[in-house]
């Protein structure tokens, strides 16, 4: 059953528990729900590849972290987006446990895998939120350009690192991850 609203500014709250009765997932921003395309399995499978190797260094680490994929991170008062990947401490987690998956601190790490209708998104909007958030890193993944952009929080903006081929991914908070583009 689908509910229909004529509500059209939401608080972050009521986003967190809005529900249409669909599978549809939303971004919220600037207080406006934002309908996400279904990924294409390219997008899930780098995603999920990503994810699997940060789980790895979390757990040869030994680090009180989790990874988790398409989880939501709150970026304002009244935004929020849907990452494709993020790390965060076990303490974030536990805080809102039983609440929907949207962290309400920055992540460690946020990976962006780019999409034909994502590429301003996450080159220029989500960037400029989560550098407001000063998470420490971003990778924008570009499955189109084949090319990673690592950007490391550095004395107030990002420093932007851009990978192709066969260099080695370098990332600071898994100085031990031995990835390529390719």
């Amino acid at each position: 059953m689908t509910q229909t609203t004529t509500k059209t500014i939401y608080s972050f709250e009521e986003y967190l528990t809005y529900d249409d009765g669909t599978d549809n997932r939303y971004e919220l921003i600037d207080g406006k729900l934002e309908l996400m395309n279904p990924p294409t399995f390219r997008h899930l499978l780098i995603s999920k590849f990503i994810e699997k190797n940060f789980d790895e260094q979390i757990k040869n680490q030994k680090l009180p972290w989790m990874c988790f994929r398409e989880a939501g991170i709150r970026t304002g008062w009244r935004k929020s987006r849907l990452s494709d990947v993020y790390v965060v401490t076990s303490e974030q987690v536990m805080e809102f446990l039983d609440e929907s998956a949207v962290c309400q601190s920055p992540p460690l790490v946020v990976v962006e895998v780019v999409s034909p209708e994502s590429v301003k998104r996450d080159y220029r909007y989500k960037r400029s939120e989560y550098a407001a958030l000063e998470i420490p890193e971003y990778w924008i993944v570009d499955p189109i350009e084949s090319n990673i952009t690592v950007l490391l929080w550095e004395e107030g903006l990002y420093e932007d690192t851009e990978f192709t081929g066969n260099k080695k991914i370098v990332s600071r908070t898994f100085p031990e991850l031995d990835l390529t583009v390719e």
